[in-house]
């Protein structure tokens, strides 16, 4: 891993002025792109699949996975008797994982609810809250399965109110679901699942087709095909946001160990060649160490060859003079995991004002927040942490305004709303509340 010292090079490395790329395109993509649609550009080809299942439904969903993924789908919706057979295919420490997992997603999200929703309204206005009827996940797939994207998507929706929960993910060969995908989404009492991944899925969630309804919502990471689907269906649905790949910052001063550090950033770097993996630290003495670490840990690592591309790519280790100067570091950066790993950890915690989700202390290692601390892993990436937050039960409600205007009211206010109403030139708008004053009289 590379080595950056000195906080003003560090900040011109960190700055984030140019927005991150989604996910960079390789010659070879742009190739096969060329090749399906005509065009290596992946916004047009994404535009012509959602156009396609907007107009054709379920025709062009099963054209695209077959052109797409090479899968002849039979069928798109999984059955419960596909779901129950998956229990038989999930050894019991899984399944015991799975439900612990989901247990502390459940109880999280409920003390949120149980605080959010006991807020008070004044006697002439206030605030209805209403849950969304239909919300659209979508949990990666194909050569992986992510049990834990469905929990930590589908269980928030559904502790907020949500009548129904659709998933959607891409399909293996013949169409089958990987069972701990299936298992994870009946604990988390999803209501349908389908067989049906990338840009196509985006499309079909968004307009429904003869299979799929339409939703309000879609929520879930993906890669570049399911990106910019979501961007380009936003307004005819929301989404929770524009996911891209997997980054975190570690703060560690010379107590922290070289060991755990490293662990921490090999952690993050496995999960894909344009994962970021960074620490900022005030020791020499501790980059050193912890470079050498990364290379003795990443020999027996299965996932060596992504871990290290990654590395090489978006990883550094950092040098300042303090704990200050990584925190302002870290603030501009805005990372979707920070790590605190320093002495009096906690007492840096109202410093930061730009991340996605903080880790506080040696043992707070990121993979707790992948799986089982509670809150949900779907935050905001690329710099995003400066003005958007984590998927919460707030995504998953809608908030409807309450006015009661009485006689005593209607005098407080009548005069200036029409004062108001007559300054931006709208002569209707002033009768209307002039003629309830008259009537007063």
């Amino acid at each position: 891993m590379k080595i950056i010292e000195g906080f003003q090079l560090a900040e011109s490395i960190l700055s984030r002025q140019v927005p991150d790329e989604f996910y960079p395109i390789s010659p070879a993509l742009r190739q096969r792109l060329k090749a399906m649609f005509g065009t290596d550009d992946p916004e047009q080809a994404v535009r012509q699949i959602v156009n396609e299942v907007r107009n054709r439904g379920d025709a062009a969903l099963f054209d695209y996975t077959l052109k797409i993924d090479g899968i002849g789908l039979t069928s798109l919706e999984i059955s419960k008797e596909q779901i129950a057979d998956a229990y038989q295919e999930v050894n019991q420490e899984l399944l015991s994982a799975l439900k612990l997992a989901a247990d502390q997603i459940r109880s999280f999200y409920s003390v949120q609810k149980d605080s959010f929703w006991s807020g008070g309204t004044k006697p002439d206005s206030g605030q209805l809250i209403r849950p969304l009827e239909r919300v659209g996940v979508y949990a990666p797939g194909g050569t992986a399965c992510y049990p834990s994207t469905v929990l930590m998507t589908a269980i928030p929706a559904k502790v907020a109110g949500v009548k129904e929960v659709i998933l959607v993910t891409p399909p293996r060969g013949e169409g089958a679901i990987p069972a701990p995908t299936l298992v994870a989404a009946d604990i988390a009492q999803v209501d349908r699942i389908f067989s049906i991944g990338g840009a196509q899925a985006i499309g079909a969630l968004a307009f429904g087709t003869g299979s799929i309804p339409k939703v309000d919502k879609i929520c879930g990471p993906g890669n570049i095909f399911v990106v910019l689907a979501k961007k380009l269906v936003y307004g005819a649905v929301d989404i929770d946001g524009l996911q891209g790949p997997s980054e975190v910052l570690i703060i560690a001063d010379e107590g922290a160990s070289p060991e755990y550090c490293a662990a921490d950033l090999l952690a993050q770097a496995e999960h894909d060649p344009l994962a970021s993996s960074i620490l900022i630290t005030t020791s020499r003495w501790l980059a050193d160490k912890v470079s050498q670490e990364v290379e003795q840990q990443l020999e027996s690592l299965e996932r060596q060859a992504i871990a290290a591309e990654s590395l090489k790519n978006r990883g550094m280790l950092v040098v300042v003079a303090n704990v200050d100067e990584a925190i302002e570091l870290a603030n501009l950066y805005a990372p979707e995991h920070l790590c605190l790993m320093v002495q009096k950890a906690a007492s840096y915690i109202n410093r930061v004002s730009n991340a996605g989700c903080i880790f506080i202390g040696e043992n707070s290692t990121v993979v707790f927040g992948d799986y089982v601390a509670g809150p949900s892993h779907a935050l905001p990436t690329g710099g995003t942490a400066r003005f958007s937050s984590p998927l919460n039960i707030l995504d998953f409600i809608k908030i409807i305004d309450l006015v009661t205007i009485d006689g005593a009211i209607l005098k407080q206010l009548g005069p200036a709303a029409s004062t108001i109403a007559r300054a931006e030139g709208f002569e209707a708008h002033a009768r209307a509340v002039e003629k309830r004053l008259d009537g007063l009289n």
